[in-house]
């Protein structure tokens, strides 16, 4: 996957919104002011997502390439590593 997929998926949903609210290597998605996607720019090699926490659960059990959140809470944030088995 490659960060314009991203950002193309994203922006044809409702409401969406970027910005880079930390430093200027980090994006942002947010709705309505909530975020709920936060990825490198320059080292796109993972994703953070927001997620219902038994989702979250059942996800990183499946694939390999989820797993709790870096740096983020681990009952509502996963980490998704793009470059493992991790479909679209």
């Amino acid at each position: 996957m490659e960060i314009e997929y991203l950002r193309d998926y994203f922006f044809n949903k409702k409401q969406t919104t970027e910005s880079t609210p930390f430093d200027f290597n980090t994006l942002v998605f947010k709705v309505c002011g909530k975020m709920f996607c936060i990825c490198g720019i320059d080292l796109f090699e993972s994703i953070n997502l927001k997620c219902y926490p038994e989702k979250a659960i059942t996800l990183r059990e499946r694939f390999a390439g989820i797993n709790p959140g870096y740096h983020m809470n681990k009952k509502h944030w996963n980490t998704v590593d793009i470059n493992k088995d991790v479909p679209r």
